[in-house]
């Protein structure tokens, strides 16, 4: 025999149906309140949120480049391999960072991988050079290997060097020299040398075993345009011939390789060729970088305090009067019997919907935001992204949003919590 009771449904049942059905409740009021009655006030609402939450990204976008280095990086590869600190890569004389060994080989590979445009070493080293009649001048002289196209290194245009790498000479380093070299602006004016000059090279040190006569000598190749490189002493040279210069030939030594080429394959071949050394993607940065640079960190707190603050605020705000207007839906809901915490989940679902609604599309905005950044800045003076954007953004853009709403709900909650079924039927 059955029992009736079986068909009754349990307290927790029960409960669970009345919530479903403030939700939904709520969720249909909102909507008609959006786009009928009170649209006004829900739109100025999000647009505020949105706002917020992409000023907030852009904020931190930049914050987040400039922990990266953002534009100082000065390059234009689309992957960018260094060494791991504490790995088991060549160092030289205890003295550098960890730096990158047999690059030359290496890059030559990549250069061969599907999907990969270019590949080149960098080397830095400070050299002195000495224009003729001048005093010998320390200029911070990276090395690379040009391939006959405009690419970006260290803030200069590789176009003027003469493509490939002849000294190189397949690890022999006794191959013919280019001999040419691209000098910043403030390098040429720290020389006074001018295009076609030609310029003696030394490494520190070595100037007194080095007569002007016997010193190597490069020919200034192009000085480039004003802006470049930024206010530096830069200059670009073959690698190889830097590599012999400055004692990095013996194992190839590279202070990182440049990839150009398609995201993916280029990321790929990276890995492969350098298995324990640090892939980076041009664009895509670790947030945890935030941590690391004080002045970034303090520029995305500062913008996060701000954001919180003007969105809790109009928040609090907004949704007040929106309750306050809607004393008799609650009056009714009191009076068909939902208990006082049903009508605060009302107001709070409601709060709630809206700020998640700003959230997206303050998300949305906040990545058009960054997008935007970047192209004014490299129209005008900065020749890398000055942003980034992370897609760890669209969950932090969220919860923001979501912990203004939050501190702002308590205020909506106690003018909801005052009214009273008498008072309105009084009204």
């Amino acid at each position: 025999m059955s029992d009736e009771g079986d068909d009754v449904p349990s307290d927790g049942s029960r409960r669970r149906t009345r919530w479903r059905g403030l939700v939904g409740l709520t969720a249909t009021r909102w909507w008609q309140r959006a786009t009928r009655t009170t649209g006004g006030r829900i739109a100025s609402t999000i647009a505020t949120v949105a706002l917020t939450v992409a000023f907030l990204l852009v904020v931190t976008g930049v914050a987040l480049a400039l922990a990266d280095g953002g534009a100082a990086r000065e390059d234009d590869a689309t992957v960018r391999i260094t060494a791991e600190d504490g790995s088991t890569l060549s160092t030289v004389d205890g003295v550098e960072g960890p730096r990158l060994g047999a690059s030359n080989d290496r890059a030559r590979e990549l250069r061969s991988a599907s999907g990969v445009d270019h590949a080149s070493p960098v080397l830095v080293e400070t050299v002195r050079l000495e224009s003729d009649g001048g005093e010998p001048r320390p200029v911070r002289v990276v090395g690379v290997v040009p391939d006959g196209e405009s690419r970006t290194v260290a803030g200069l245009s590789t176009a003027a060097l003469e493509a490939g790498d002849p000294h190189y000479a397949n690890g022999s380093y006794d191959g013919p020299r280019a001999g040419g070299i691209v000098l910043s602006p403030t390098a040429a004016e720290r020389l006074e040398a001018a295009e076609g000059d030609e310029v003696a090279v030394s490494m520190p040190g070595q100037e007194r075993a080095n007569t002007p006569a016997s010193a190597p000598t490069v020919t200034v190749a192009a000085v480039a345009d004003d802006g470049a490189a930024g206010d530096a002493p830069v200059a670009l040279v073959h690698l190889s011939e830097l590599q012999s210069l400055s004692g990095a030939d013996d194992g190839g030594l590279a202070d990182r390789v440049l990839v150009w080429g398609e995201p993916a394959a280029a990321e790929s071949a990276a890995g492969d060729a350098y298995p324990d050394a640090s892939v980076t993607v041009a664009g895509h940065t670790d947030p945890a970088a935030l941590f690391d640079d004080g002045l970034a960190f303090a520029a995305s707190a500062i913008a996060l305090l701000v954001g919180l603050t003007i969105c809790a605020s109009f928040v609090a705000t907004t949704a007040g009067m929106a309750v306050d207007e809607d004393r008799r839906t609650l009056a009714v809901l009191e009076s068909v019997g939902v208990p006082v915490g049903g009508r605060l989940a009302v107001v709070a679902v409601s709060t709630g919907i809206t700020t998640l609604v700003g959230a997206l599309v303050g998300v949305a905005l906040g990545a058009a935001g960054i997008a935007g950044v970047n192209a004014v800045a490299g129209a005008t003076v900065a020749p890398g992204a000055v942003a980034q954007f992370h897609p760890l953004f669209v969950p932090y853009g969220i919860a923001v949003a979501l912990l203004a709403g939050l501190v702002a709900v308590p205020y909506p909650l106690a003018v909801a919590a005052r009214t009273s079924v008498l008072a309105e039927v009084g009204r």
